[in-house]
Parts: structure tokens; sequence; C-alpha cells
């Protein structure tokens, strides 16, 4: 029987869900996957491998669950702003000495219509957002929304997956909840519905969510896009076909 290897994936993304689920098919029987989810939304059900839940408790924390639980390699498949704990799994690594590589979808691109105002960071954004319209779609997650508590006169449209656990700081706002992906259809009718004249989002990358660049595209509004944290250092791919390309190579 061949040494059965174990991967760690840091997920919470469809691009981790999909590697989890193809790389346990491809060598089943040789390879143990395990998904780690950060905790604050319910794991997908049919989420293939093993799954824990929760932080490891910072670099240190992470280092000590490769050694402990004998991770071959990791593959960090988070979220592209997830800046914390992708600084953390770099750091591990380079202690427990672990291979790891990056998978971070590409960022969506401008098209020629297209009126973006790009901001470095959330705080760029709330500096921006003023100026451009009354009536914002906020679509940044709950924590980035907290960051538009100081924003007066904008009413908020706020799209989150789960409700949130304490109520929001903003002055005007409504809360809907959604699960992508969600169709350039209902956005257009959402931005009709509530009278919205600018997006704010974050430069995420995927389909599941970029339906809502082309209904703004549509109906003429400018989008306030925050850009991406640059990633830390490491081996990058753009999708999963190539992590399963390098996973292969040591395998």
């Amino acid at each position: 029987m061949p040494e059965v290897k174990r991967l760690l994936i840091l997920g919470g993304t469809a691009e981790a869900a999909e590697l989890a689920r193809r790389a346990g098919e491809s060598w089943a029987g040789r390879l143990e996957v395990v998904t780690s989810l950060a905790g604050r939304l319910e794991p997908r059900r049919d989420l293939a491998g093993r799954v824990r839940r929760g932080g490891f408790g910072g670099a240190d924390g992470l280092a000590r669950f490769l050694d402990d639980q004998s991770i071959d390699w990791l593959v960090d498949a988070t979220h592209p702003f997830a800046e914390a704990i992708s600084a953390h799994a770099h750091a591990a690594c380079g202690t427990s000495g672990v291979p790891r590589l990056v998978l971070a979808r590409p960022p969506w691109r401008r098209a020629p219509e297209d009126d973006w105002r790009e901001a470095d960071d959330m705080a760029g954004a709330v500096r921006i957002l003023p100026g451009l319209g009354k009536r914002a779609f906020l679509s940044v997650g709950p924590g980035s929304a907290r960051a538009f508590s100081q924003v007066e006169g904008v009413w908020f449209l706020v799209r989150v997956i789960e409700p949130p656990r304490h109520p929001l700081p903003l002055d005007e706002h409504t809360v809907i909840t959604g699960h992508p992906p969600f169709t350039v259809y209902d956005e257009r009718l959402l931005i009709a519905e509530h009278r919205i004249d600018v997006l704010v989002t974050k430069n995420s990358g995927g389909v599941a969510t970029e339906a809502k660049l082309s209904a703004a595209r549509g109906a003429g509004i400018p989008v306030v896009m925050v850009k991406r944290p640059p990633p830390p250092p490491g081996h990058l791919v753009d999708n999963v076909e190539a992590a399963l390309e390098w996973l292969e190579s040591r395998l």
C-alpha cells in the first residue's frame, strides 16, 4: 500500500471546493484532503474530504497544526482579500517546511464601457463614494461594510450571504441576503428596484458574482472598485487545473 499523503486546503471559495473534490477523486487512497474554513459561514454540504472549522491561533498555531497533523502540502485557496490567513500560511509553512501553493482566481478586468473608480483599499473607497451617488449598492461583505459608518448622505443596500450577527453601524441602509451565483437579470432588477446610482465592490474575481458588474454597466452607473491586496510571496496559480498539476508533480 502506498503511503497516504495529506493536503490541507485553506478554503471558503468555489475554487477550494472544486480542488478538494477533484484531488480526492484523482488520488483516492493516496491523498487525504482536509479543508479548513474560517467558521463565519455554514460549510457547503457537498464539500469533499474532511472539514475543520475555526481559526488556528495565528501563524504559530497553524504551524503546530501542520506538524501535529503531518500535513504534506498546503494550498491557500482563500478569498483574495483574506490577507491575515494568507500571511499566516506563508509564515507557518516557512517555519514548518511544508510546501505551499496559492490558488487565486483572476481579478475582474474593466470593459471599455465600464465606469470604474479604483480605490487602493476600503478607506479609499469611503473617500471616493460620496461624490458619486446617493444610493449605493454595497457588496463588500459585512465586515468591510462597517468602514462606511461615517459616510453621510448616502443610503446603502447591503447584500450579505447570511444575516449579520450584530446591526451594521450605517445610518440609512437595508440589508438583504443572497447566495451566489447571481444572474445579470436579477442584478438589473435589484439596481432598478432600489434606484441604485453607484456600486461599491471588491475586485474578488470569479463568475459567481460578476453579474453585478454587467448590470452596473447596463444601467450606466459608476463602480467603486477596491483593488486586491498583493498576495504573499510564493508560487501562485489562478485555476484549479494548474493546482492539480502542482500536486501531481509532488505525488
